[in-house]
C-alpha cells in the first residue's frame, strides 16, 4: 500500500497546522489551524466574514490547494485538540471535503462553536466524537484504522491520533508534554505509545512537534505551575488592594487553580472576557471541571463593564478578576484595563499575575511588552512567568523516539531555524537528514511507501 504525507501548514511557522496522510486510496487530514499572528497584525480583520482564498493569501490559514495533487478521498478531518492553531480553519476549509470531523468531546464542542460563528460558509460536515483509547475504521477496505492516544497539553482532552496501515503506523505527535500528574484528566498514555512501537510493522512515521526541542531536560508537570501559583497568591494574601490574574482562556486546569486559590485567600473569582467565558463555560457544561456555583463568567463587553463597576463599588480587595489578555491582545480585557478603558481602576501597588508565557513570535512579544508598560504606568506590579509549557523538551523527545522506534521522522510546528535542535537530537539517535529524517516546507509531499 502506498503511503504519502502532504505537509500543508505548520511546517514553516508555529500555527495554521494541517497535514494529510494518504494510505492507498484513503486520506486523513490532521488539524486545520489558524495562524493567529497573521490575524493580529490586522487589528480590524473579521475572519468570520472573509473568504478562504483571502485568508490563504494573507497566510492566516493553510493553503490546502495542494490537496488536489493527492490521490484518494478524504475520509476524516482529525483535530488533535481545541487550540485555534489546530481548529481555527475548520470553519473555512472543511466544507471542501466530504468527510466527518472526528475529535475528542471537548474539541468537537469547540469545533461546533467555531462553525456556528462562521458567516461565510455553510459547513455541514458531520461531527463525530471519539474518546482517547478508541479506534475507528477508515475507508472501505478495513486495512486502515484511526486510533486516539491520550496525551497531556495546556488544554484538556488532547489526543495524538495514530493511523494504522498495513505498512506500519503513522503517529501524529502534535502537541503534548509528558505529564504524569496532571491537574485535570488522565496522564499521558506512554504505555500505549510503547505498545504501538512494538506492534505489527511498527511505526512507519512519527510527525513531531518541535516547539521546545532547543530546551534541555524535561517539561515540568502542570502541578509545578499550580504550586508556583499557589505560592504567589498566598504571598499576597494580605494585600488590601486590587489583584488581577490572566492566563490562556483555554487552559482550564490553570483557570481552575486560579479560581480555587482566589477562594483560599478570601477573594471572589470572576471570569471576564469572551474566550474566558467560552472555554470555561464549555468545560463546565461537559463536566470536565466543577466550578463553584457562585463563579461569574461574563463575555459581553457591557456585562464585563458592569462587573468591573460592581467590583469597584464593593471593593477591589474582595475580588480576583481572571481576565483575557496575557499576550497583550489589543481588544482583550487586560489590555483595555492597561489603557484605562474599563471602570476598573488600577492603583499603585496593585498586582497583575501573568500565569502564561509570551508565545515566542514578534507580534505577540511586541503586544505583551506594550501591555506590561501600560500596566506599569498605572502603578501595577507584574508577576510573570508563572507557567509550564505544554510542549516536550529534549528528554521528552528522546523518550518518544525510544518508545516508538519510528522508521521515518518529520519535524513540525516550527520554522526552519527552529528545526535545527531537533535535527541534531534525531541524528544523535541514528536518523539521517534526507534519508529517514525529513525537514520539509508547507505544500510538500513526502512519499514513504511507493
Amino acid at each position: 500500500m502506498e503511503v504519502e504525507i502532504a505537509t500543508i501548514g505548520g511546517y514553516e511557522e508555529v500555527g495554521r497546522q494541517m497535514t494529510a496522510v494518504r494510505a492507498g486510496e484513503d486520506v486523513v487530514i490532521f488539524d486545520m489551524g489558524l495562524n493567529l499572528s497573521k490575524v493580529l497584525i490586522h487589528d480590524n480583520v473579521e475572519t468570520e466574514r472573509m473568504h478562504s482564498l483571502d485568508l490563504i493569501d494573507m497566510g492566516a490559514i493553510p493553503d490546502d490547494r495542494v490537496m488536489s495533487d493527492l490521490e484518494g478521498d478524504v475520509k476524516a478531518i482529525v483535530p488533535t485538540h481545541g487550540h485555534l492553531d489546530h481548529i481555527g480553519a475548520i470553519s473555512k476549509l472543511a466544507h471542501r471535503y466530504n468527510a466527518p470531523v472526528v475529535a475528542s468531546p471537548f474539541t468537537i464542542e469547540l469545533v461546533k462553536q467555531q462553525i456556528e460563528g462562521e458567516q461565510k460558509f455553510g459547513v455541514e460536515n458531520d461531527l463525530v466524537k471519539m474518546e482517547a483509547g478508541e479506534k475507528m475504521s477508515i475507508g472501505d477496505t478495513g486495512n486502515v484504522e484511526l486510533e486516539f492516544v491520550n496525551v497531556t497539553h495546556s488544554i484538556i482532552d488532547a489526543i495524538n491520533p495514530v493511523l494504522h496501515t498495513p505498512e506500519g503506523a503513522v503517529v501524529y505527535g502534535l502537541d503534548k508534554r509528558m505529564d504524569h500528574t496532571p491537574v485535570i484528566g488522565d496522564p499521558i498514555d506512554m504505555e500505549r505509545f510503547r505498545e504501538i512501537g512494538r506492534e505489527g510493522e511498527g511505526v512507519l512515521c512519527y510527525i513531531e512537534d518541535c516547539t521546545n526541542a532547543n530546551k534541555k531536560g524535561r517539561t515540568p508537570s502542570e502541578n509545578v505551575a499550580r504550586e508556583h501559583l499557589r505560592d504567589v497568591m498566598h504571598s499576597i494574601e494580605d494585600y488590601d488592594g486590587g489583584i488581577v490574574a490572566t492566563t490562556f482562556s483555554s487552559h482550564i486546569a490553570r483557570v481552575s487553580s486560579l479560581v480555587e486559590f482566589a477562594k483560599d485567600i478570601g477573594r471572589q473569582p470572576v471570569l471576564l472576557g469572551r474566550s474566558m467565558e467560552k472555554y470555561s463555560g464549555t468545560a463546565e457544561r461537559l463536566n470536565f471541571v466543577d466550578f463553584p456555583e457562585d463563579l461569574g463568567m461574563f463575555g459581553h463587553r457591557k456585562s464585563v463593564d458592569r462587573t468591573f463597576k460592581r467590583i469597584m463599588n464593593e471593593g477591589k480587595e474582595n475580588y480576583l478578576p481572571i481576565v483575557t489578555g496575557h499576550q497583550g491582545e489589543p481588544r482583550a480585557m487586560l489590555t483595555r484595563m492597561g489603557r484605562g478603558d474599563t471602570p476598573y481602576e488600577l492603583d499603585d501597588g496593585d498586582k497583575v499575575i501573568f500565569s502564561a508565557r509570551v508565545i515566542p513570535e514578534p507580534t505577540n512579544e511586541g503586544q505583551r511588552y506594550q501591555s506590561e508598560k501600560l500596566l506599569g504606568m498605572q502603578g501595577a506590579r507584574i508577576y510573570d512567568d508563572i507557567h509550564v509549557s505544554g510542549h516536550l523538551r529534549q528528554e521528552g523527545h528522546y523518550e518518544m523516539l525510544d518508545a516508538l522506534q519510528p522508521q521515518h521522522v518529520i519535524p513540525a510546528h516550527q520554522d526552519m531555524k527552529g528545526y535545527s535542535s531537533y535535527v541534531d537530537l534525531a541524528e544523535s539517535e541514528g536518523y539521517k537528514l534526507g534519508r529517514d529524517l525529513h525537514v520539509t516546507r508547507n505544500g510538500n509531499m513526502i512519499q514513504l511507501v511507493e
